[in-house]
């Protein structure tokens, strides 16, 4: 059983951010619009990182805005505080507060006021009990819900090798990893955030958000790869390029691939927005 959190460096998050980016379904940020208040919103993002999602966010939404970033790691809380933007969509003032802490233990007073709730690439490393208590405290803040880049379990590799499938599936039981915490949820997590926003009495929008990863991202690609195969090979011993010449071959083939731009990589996500039901008026 892995003891250890589930953490994000900040160098991969980095690299990561401009395919984050392109990714992220511009559609649910238009379905978003019309659920939130004006003039002014107060933004809770739940493990922040470094601050992508409030980078790609916060210029896409008018009126001025309060962030408040909720993160475990102190130093990935001072890079998103420093990396805000200054400016919504309309050039007013976008500004931040920054609070530590464990987003999986958020008590319903820390949303009180919110007008969204979102986060980015968390989902799939909840386990089912924290992605139940993390739903029933964002039901309880009464507002929209915006989660992006939840991993689904398909990968695609081009050109295709007969290796893929196996690795692949490697990599979504590391995913699926016991930890001290309970089994994380990974590929599956999604579909469990959907099914419990729904039994709330939210409507639910999902929309795809995949990665196409070509010659322009040949270090994101390299350092996909090497982490996927990394993660399948912690799950699979026997897969080890150490043990298995056919694998040792394939890494150096993929790797050769990736640092030539040959190798093509479709990572697909999905995103969700959770609107609550509207209340009824009482006038």
């Amino acid at each position: 059983m892995s003891t250890e959190p589930v953490r994000a460096g900040s160098g991969w998050l980095a690299l990561r951010e401009p395919a984050d980016a392109t990714a992220r379904s511009e559609e649910l940020v238009d379905a978003l619009r019309p659920h939130l208040p004006t003039p002014g919103i107060v933004v809770h993002d739940l493990g922040c990182g470094t601050g992508s999602q409030l980078r790609w966010l916060a210029p896409r939404l008018a009126g001025p805005q309060r962030w408040v970033l909720h993160d475990r790691d102190t130093d990935l809380l001072d890079l998103a505080a420093a990396g805000a933007p200054v400016a919504a969509a309309d050039g007013a003032r976008v500004t931040v507060e920054t609070r530590r802490g464990d987003v999986t233990g958020l008590p319903a007073s820390e949303l009180a006021g919110a007008s969204l709730v979102t986060a980015s690439a968390l989902l799939d490393m909840l386990t089912a009990a924290e992605l139940g208590r993390l739903v029933a405290v964002c039901v309880a803040a009464g507002c929209p819900v915006l989660v992006t880049l939840s991993v689904v379990g398909r990968v695609e590799l081009r050109p295709a090798d007969p290796l893929d499938a196996e690795v692949a599936a490697a990599f979504d039981a590391d995913q699926r990893r016991q930890t001290a915490a309970g089994r994380l949820l990974g590929p599956d997590a999604c579909a469990v955030a959907v099914d419990a926003f729904t039994r709330a009495g939210h409507e639910v929008l999902v929309r795809p958000s995949p990665w196409h990863l070509g010659p322009d991202q040949r270090e994101l690609v390299t350092a996909w790869f090497t982490g996927w195969l990394d993660a399948a090979c912690a799950r699979r011993p026997d897969l080890r390029p150490t043990l298995s010449p056919a694998v040792a071959t394939y890494r150096r083939q993929r790797l050769a691939g990736a640092a030539s731009g040959s190798l093509g990589v479709t990572v697909h996500h999905r995103d969700l927005l959770a609107l609550p039901a509207a209340r009824p008026s009482t006038s």
